[in-house]
């Protein structure tokens, strides 16, 4: 495997960065996770934009352009022979010293790792899975906007620990005025009475580029909007429940806190937006090879 790091793609055993980081010591940076179907990068400009966003909130400056960081991330995967992966972009503060202050790190790093992704396992998606809420509340965006997407997430890994104690595949995180947020690495949809809700971003959760892209698939099915305010109520009565990210993409939710949702199936709204989503992520984004390369690869 080869690793960008600092504009040289490096062996992985090789792809290092300094211990004085800030990334490191302090969590100080950005990252991004994106996905590759079929040949194709998918959803890259807006997971690119959002990078940049994040960084701009944070002001760290990138070292590059946006138009240069999509053009690696795409190298990334064409020089690991990769045309189904899970991309990783972190971008960190950059070597300083044992003090906080950004202004010690001259110079941000910027890493982009390119590998295969392990999903949940078959059956969640074919049977879906049960989640339960945790005690770990989502932090407060006013103490840090969970928009940036940073590369603190010790209160997603507080969560996580809960899941892991309580034998979870995934679990539900509230706010801290009690509302729903999202899940340790997803966000969360559910459907009543015919319309598609998911808290807001508001209530503390990140935008996710699958959740808009679920929003934007599904019109013609369930009219979407945002639940103002989402509490575990609404998922307890809830017809049917998903929940959406890059790595999970779109996966069944049949118990909440040990009550059935729904008749305790994926329900049809689910099960047409998963394989909606699925057959569009693998039709659309940025080619990694020219097209003649992709036929030739056999869309692997």
């Amino acid at each position: 495997m080869l690793v960008y790091v600092n504009g040289r793609f490096v062996p992985k055993e090789q792809a290092t960065v300094s211990v004085f980081d800030h990334g490191f010591l302090y969590g100080d940076g950005v990252f991004e996770g994106i996905r590759a179907y079929n040949g194709r990068v998918f959803k890259l400009d807006e997971h690119i934009q959002r990078l940049y966003e994040s960084a701009h909130a944070i002001m760290l400056e990138i070292p590059m352009t946006p138009e240069e960081m999509a053009a690696a991330v795409v190298e990334t995967c064409r020089r690991n022979g990769l045309s189904e992966a899970y991309i990783r972009v972190v971008v960190s503060r950059g070597p300083g010293d044992l003090g906080i202050d950004p202004r010690k790190c001259p110079r941000p790093s910027v890493v982009i790792i390119a590998d295969r992704l392990a999903l949940y396992p078959t059956e969640l998606y074919e049977q879906g899975m049960k989640v339960m809420t945790v005690a770990t509340r989502r932090v407060s965006p006013a103490a840090l906007n969970p928009r940036v997407k940073s590369l603190n997430y010790l209160n997603n890994i507080m969560a996580r620990l809960e899941a892991n104690l309580a034998g979870y595949a995934e679990v539900i995180m509230l706010n801290d005025e009690g509302y729903v947020a999202e899940c340790t690495g997803d966000n969360i949809f559910i459907v009543l009475r015919g319309r598609l809700l998911t808290p807001p971003p508001h209530l503390g959760i990140l935008q996710g580029i699958t959740r808009d892209t679920i929003f934007e698939r599904a019109r013609p099915r369930a009219p979407p909007g945002e639940a103002p305010f989402s509490t575990r109520h609404d998922l307890y009565i809830a017809d049917e429940c998903f929940i959406t990210g890059t790595a999970a993409e779109v996966c069944p939710v049949v118990e909440v806190d040990g009550r059935r949702v729904g008749d305790g199936r994926p329900g049809p709204i689910t099960r047409q937006l998963m394989e909606d989503y699925r057959a569009y992520a693998r039709s659309h984004g940025t080619p990694i090879w020219e097209e003649q390369d992709t036929r030739a690869a056999g869309g692997q």
